[in-house]
């Protein structure tokens, strides 16, 4: 099934959501905002799944300029800032060797940007991410998420 959740009140993040869990598969990403997060969610989910941290946004519109495309498009032009560069290159290589990638952060406005922008930055095709959210951090709570 294809679920379209509104961003921002104008960008779309289209999500896959598959019925059957992927337990058995080798190699899942579950990147989520907060470093305390992901070595929780590691632990409960065990072998199989690498958890990562973005450490909230990792992109932004820049500074200097408008940041606007007024002459083309009217797209906004957003630039990594040089704090976030490493992580992302990071996460761009293990989402690159993953067969899976969970997009796990919050259901508020702020987490679906952060998603939307992983999803864009990361270059991770649609049938490989996936967009789960965590109402609670209890083992239950992420196997059911799963």
């Amino acid at each position: 099934m294809t679920v379209y959740r509104l961003i921002d009140n104008s960008l779309y993040l289209q999500i896959q959501i598959r019925e059957k869990r992927v337990f058995n598969m080798e190699k899942n990403l579950v990147i989520v905002e907060s470093p305390a997060k992901a070595k929780t969610i590691e632990r409960f989910l065990g072998k199989g799944f690498t958890v990562k941290s973005c450490f909230g946004h990792i992109r932004d519109l820049p500074n200097k300029n408008l940041a606007i495309d007024i002459e083309g498009s009217f797209e906004p032009q957003y630039e990594i800032p040089s704090d976030k560069k490493k992580i992302v290159q990071e996460l761009k290589k293990l989402a690159k060797e993953s067969d899976v990638v969970w997009l796990a952060s919050d259901e508020d406005r702020e987490g679906e940007a952060i998603s939307w922008h992983l999803s864009e930055v990361l270059n991770v095709v649609p049938e490989k991410l996936r967009r789960i959210v965590f109402h609670e951090i209890t083992k239950t709570a992420i196997e059911h998420a799963v």
